[in-house]
């Protein structure tokens, strides 16, 4: 493919502007500047914008994977006409056709995997699988005393009944009739964790996810940080749904 268009499929701009973009030095193919934007570039070249760092057109190796720090009040999508996304803040990775793994509310925080990498993403995101998904939860009310055993159980709703999940009050507040748990869940059904709390005397007013599977939330990322995965750690992705990595990276 020609660099150019390469370049303008990728977002940069028009044929014409990234044929200046080019022209100008501002690309650097596999480490060195080129100026002619009729170069034929192929999947194994790493494409970079030069003076930018971090900001790379694609991805030689492949599949690539992050883990983000979601903010409260971004959604899960990569287009919404009413809130920020939590792809707009992977702009300058420049990396083509990125989505997230599953979803959080757009009230919820903590951790979410973002790639391009389909059939992985779709192994762990199915029920048959059994990827466990923890979160941190502040809860008005106190649950049932036997909420645990009935959300092991599984709990029945009018749309699906819910597969065993793992409750872990962390602390309680009699005054203040409110409490801290961990909830543990192995689906991803919509609204599902908070659906679960409410259906055993609670209500979630605070939810974070702190691990996916077989990672647990990086500290060191703030609300809106993301770093990409380590290979041990897209190793330890593939092991959990009884998988071997298609590749190295």
């Amino acid at each position: 493919m020609r660099l150019d268009r390469f370049l303008a499929e990728a977002g940069l701009g028009t044929r014409t502007e990234v044929k200046d973009l080019v022209r100008s030095g501002k690309v650097l193919v596999n480490g060195q500047t080129v100026k002619d934007s009729g170069l034929n570039v192929k999947d194994t070249d790493e494409i970079r914008l030069a003076g930018e760092k971090g900001a790379v057109v694609n991805r030689s190796a492949g599949p690539v994977w992050y883990m983000i720090n979601k903010p409260a009040g971004t959604v899960c999508a990569n287009s919404d006409k009413t809130a920020p996304t939590v792809i707009e803040l992977f702009e300058k990775e420049r990396v083509r056709d990125l989505f997230s793994v599953g979803r959080l509310d757009k009230d919820a925080e903590g951790l979410l995997l973002v790639t391009n990498d389909g059939e992985l993403s779709h192994y762990l995101l199915s029920p048959s699988r059994h990827v466990d998904k923890k979160y941190y939860l502040r809860i008005n009310g106190i649950p049932d005393a036997d909420a645990g055993k009935r959300l092991a159980e599984g709990i029945e709703f009018k749309d699906f009944t819910s597969k065993p999940a793992v409750l872990d009050i962390l602390k309680e507040d009699r005054e203040k009739d409110s409490c801290e748990a961990l909830v543990t869940v192995t689906e991803g059904k919509f609204h599902e964790v908070k659906r679960l709390i409410a259906a055993v005397g609670g209500e979630v007013k605070y939810l974070k996810r702190i691990a996916f599977g077989p990672l647990d939330l990086d500290p060191a990322l703030a609300p809106g940080e993301y770093r990409e995965l380590n290979e041990n750690e897209i190793r330890q992705l593939y092991e959990a749904v009884g998988k071997e990595p298609l590749r190295s990276r």
